[in-house]
């Protein structure tokens, strides 16, 4: 799979400091149908082996189109803001990204407003994909 080595290779360039799930039940309000598992998860928390707070980016995957997966991606972001705030984290901001590993698009919750880069990045360009990774990360550290 191509997106595991993207994640692995942000979470080396932070020394470990960050850990990374897959494929991990994020269930945070069920009533509100913040449930189910997540396909990757980016938590500032060197953890590794529970979900911790802050959780920064969430990572939906799509075998077809991108489009498909831009629903699901924000409501785990809100998911991720809300397991923040009982986790007495505030994040100012959750990043989240769809892809279906060869194609990226990038996601923002600030708040209430979701913001869509509406660029679409394909592996090609691999480097500019780390580098949004990167930014994010570094941005939810500072």
């Amino acid at each position: 799979m191509i997106i595991s080595p993207i994640l692995l290779e942000i979470r080396r360039k932070f020394n470990y400091e960050i850990s990374f799930f897959s494929g991990v039940d994020f269930t945070v309000d069920s009533q509100r149908g913040l449930n189910g598992f997540c396909d990757f998860i980016l938590s500032l928390s060197s953890e590794q082996l529970l979900v911790r707070s802050p959780v920064i980016v969430l990572v939906e995957s799509k075998n077809e189109n991108l489009r498909s997966g831009l629903a699901q991606c924000i409501a785990e972001m809100v998911a991720a803001q809300l397991f923040n705030e009982r986790g007495r984290n505030q994040i100012k901001a959750i990043y989240g990204a769809v892809t279906i590993g060869t194609l990226w698009q990038f996601l923002k919750l600030e708040g209430n407003v979701v913001s869509i880069d509406l660029s679409e990045y394909y592996i090609k360009d691999v480097k500019k994909i780390l580098g949004i990774l990167y930014s994010a990360i570094a941005q939810s550290k500072s």
